[in-house]
């Protein structure tokens, strides 16, 4: 009783000693934010206090995309600072810096475990929402893009300016610019062009001090680690300068559908044959799903094949008929369009849709989680067959995403950028499962683990890569409050394989005192 009542007490002392601390401190960050910025440029109308009102869960919620981490944690939760100017961004680093305040950074919020908005130490959330601004100069065919743009924005702009032009990143209209790019964001132009990072060529970052940096003056060591070495573990990035890539007038795409009982498996193992293989003009996804069956209550898995080619739909054809005969392509399943067009296709709008929808800003969060890996050599039909038998086992929607890599991806050195998984890959694996009450979290999560175990034998080891914009705190992590170096080793080798030795170096250089850190962060080690 005696010791239950001591702990109690000494709980008690914590709380009170680290509502202390807090308190004043975050009056001081409050000041010190009015006292950085002007008039001219106001900053009180991007603070929003933490409290239980409507008005500020509507701003933690706007961009907190996985419904697990809705609700904010008002304990260690101060504030969000919705940046509306530069200097705002580099108020609220200098001001929460020297109150000891940590600092989340949020683009888009598509951070899929939530690190962008979360912390179990005393925190701000700085929103990028608002910074969104985006030139293109299509004499150059160049672009500056502001980290709290969408992808949806971009490619919008870009079509408004040219119907030739294009970038290469993803499909989601919804993520942001700032972590997507940071993180080695890819897209279905990556064995054609690369990937996000290999078409940066200039960047505006605040460092830690509160400086505004661009490509010079922050030197090419930085400059190297921020692309795909993620952007919050080295300053907050304000926007990046882009190569834009040119695109044929008609592109052809297709989704064709085999389930299991079409012989699915058998497809998808001959596309892991040939797809790294094709022609760099050509991308293909493979996509195994849990769908209904043909009788009622019965479910089976269709393998749904997604593909873009950069040209017309009559060479298309001929390239599937000689490689991969065993789809059944028909002519009526291509579809030629621009390139802006198809990125309404792979995200799923019916043709048709207007392109303002992908300036939409949707806040319709799901219940979810995702996991990654990296395939070398092919899945054999039984290994195959055991994903199946695993992903029979979930009660909710669950999936798994091939992404063929070859092309130019196998000709860019894997030190070229911080982002290291280029030549010797034959495809990347996302996990990923869904579900609508909060009372299946716990068996969702569980069975996700199964599946990535049951995947093992056939994926890469030592290490098992991951790919960092598809966060997953299971491989690996630190608590909020500090950086383990033997830890982050640990998830930091699986993200950035031989890189990480570098981006060690690099953040010991830009933030010896680390104060830019979540879970999953870089630790600044001078490696000798």
């Amino acid at each position: 009783m005696k010791e239950a009542l001591s702990v109690l007490c000494l709980v008690l002392l914590v709380s009170v000693i680290e509502a202390a601390v807090t308190k004043p401190k975050f009056g001081d960050f409050i000041e010190c934010l009015r006292y950085r910025t002007s008039p001219e440029n106001p900053i009180t109308d991007a603070i929003s206090i933490a409290d239980n009102t409507t008005t500020f869960l509507s701003s933690y919620l706007s961009y907190t995309k996985n419904k697990r981490y809705s609700s904010p944690n008002f304990k260690k939760l101060l504030a969000i600072v919705a940046a509306k100017h530069v200097s705002h961004v580099q108020a609220t680093v200098v001001c929460a810096k020297t109150n000891s305040i940590q600092l989340r950074i949020r683009s888009g919020g598509h951070d899929l475990e939530g690190l962008s908005y979360r912390s179990s130490v005393p925190f701000v959330i700085l929103d990028m929402f608002n910074l969104r601004s985006i030139t293109v100069d299509v004499s150059s065919k160049k672009a500056w893009v502001q980290a709290g743009a969408t992808l949806g924005e971009l490619y919008v702009k870009i079509n408004e300016a040219s119907q030739t032009l294009a970038f290469p990143a993803g499909v989601c209209p919804t993520v942001g610019v700032g972590g997507h790019i940071s993180g080695g964001g890819y897209g279905n132009l990556m064995r054609k062009f690369g990937i996000t990072v290999d078409h940066v060529i200039d960047a505006q970052l605040i460092d830690v001090n509160g400086k505004l940096l661009n490509r010079a003056t922050m030197g090419e060591d930085l400059f190297w680690a921020i692309r795909g070495g993620g952007g919050a573990s080295f300053g907050v990035i304000l926007s990046w300068k882009i190569n834009l890539v040119e695109v044929p007038k008609i592109l052809t795409v297709f989704k064709v559908n085999k389930t299991l009982e079409q012989g699915g498996t058998d497809v998808l193992y001959k596309w892991q044959l040939v797809a790294t293989k094709f022609p760099d003009d050509l991308f293909m996804r493979a996509w195994p799903q849990i769908v209904n069956g043909t009788e009622r209550g019965e479910r089976t898995i269709a393998v749904v094949f997604y593909a873009q080619f950069l040209g017309p739909a009559d060479k298309l054809m001929a390239i599937m008929n000689q490689r991969l005969p065993e789809l059944g392509l028909k002519r009526e399943d291509c579809h030629e369009m621009s390139w802006f067009n198809t990125t309404l296709f792979w995200a799923d709008y019916p043709v048709g849709t207007p392109k303002s929808v992908l300036l939409d800003r949707p806040t319709n969060p799901g219940f979810f989680k995702s996991k990654s890996d990296y395939v070398k050599t092919p899945i054999p039909k039984e290994g195959l067959e055991k994903l199946w038998e695993t992903m029979f086992k979930f009660n909710n929607i669950v999936w798994m995403q091939f992404n063929a890599y070859g092309g130019v991806m196998d000709r860019i050195p894997t030190t070229a950028t911080a982002f290291p998984h280029r030549k010797g890959n034959m495809f990347k694996v996302q996990y990923s499962t869904t579900w609508l009450d909060a009372n299946a979290t716990e068996t969702s999560l569980s069975m996700m683990k199964e599946l990535y175990e049951v995947a093992e034998p056939y994926v890469s080891s030592n290490p098992r890569e991951a790919f960092f914009n598809y966060r997953d705190i299971d491989i690996g992590s630190n608590p909020s409050s500090e950086t383990d170096v033997d830890e982050a080793k640990i998830y930091g080798y699986k993200y950035f394989l031989g890189n990480l030795k570098r981006l060690m170096q690099v953040k010991a250089k830009c933030d010896p005192e680390n104060f830019f850190k979540n879970e999953q962060s870089i630790p600044p080690v001078r490696v000798m």
